[in-house]
């Protein structure tokens, strides 16, 4: 699990891609502290296992279905990529609660500026967007922010400067995609309503069993 605070940016060294799959070397220091080849780290949002290391880098497979959620397949060699290490049980949850398994993908429709913050406007489909819900907890890229607005088809997050310095928000461009995963607590929740889905989900019945 993950916060979704990132801890630095590192550079991408080599991508050795076969099919849908790959191989991908990550230049950093502050992850590597601590880290053991089998720990995680979440790499733009994606929980990886780290095959190997060094002083100065690691390394990590990359599956086809990896390649199919997210936007990692386009990562180019020299570009930078967000990294944190799984949470420690006595670390402080300053996010929220990330899983490292991506939904899906975004793309970035604008972004605009208002006095010291960057607003990034984002597009998604309805599968992303119906866990999507205006001042709750979504990841981009990694990053946990907060849905300040959103409509069908498009949300909304303010940047401040710091978030924008320490990761890779101040490099995105409008088009850009970017990686999304929604908040799991609110997965869990409509997998229970039976939210979208052929079923019957929570039901009156159910709440006056339990004594609700």
């Amino acid at each position: 699990m993950f916060t979704g605070i990132v801890e630095e940016t590192g550079i991408v060294q080599e991508f050795r891609k076969g099919g849908s799959s790959g191989r991908i070397k990550i230049a950093c220091h502050t992850v590597l502290k601590g880290t053991k080849c089998g720990d995680s780290i979440a790499v733009n949002g994606i929980c990886l296992t780290v095959t190997d290391l060094c002083e100065c880098c690691f390394t990590a497979d990359v599956m086809a279905e990896t390649t199919r959620r997210s936007a990692l397949s386009q990562i180019e060699v020299g570009e930078s990529v967000n990294l944190e290490r799984a949470l420690s049980l006595s670390d402080r949850l300053g996010g929220h609660i990330v899983s490292g398994h991506i939904d899906g993908t975004g793309v970035i429709e604008s972004i605009t500026r208002e006095e010291n913050a960057y607003w990034y406007r984002i597009h998604a489909k309805p599968e992303i967007m119906k866990y999507i819900v205006e001042k709750g907890s979504v990841t981009v890229d990694g990053i946990s922010l907060t849905v300040a607005n959103c409509s069908p088809d498009t949300f909304s997050v303010s940047v401040i400067p710091t978030t924008r310095a320490q990761t890779t928000m101040g490099n995105r461009k409008v088009g850009d995609k970017v990686n999304l995963e929604n908040d799991i607590i609110g997965k869990y929740v409509a997998r229970l309503l039976g939210v979208g889905e052929n079923e019957s989900g929570l039901t009156m019945e159910f709440l006056e069993e339990y004594g609700f």
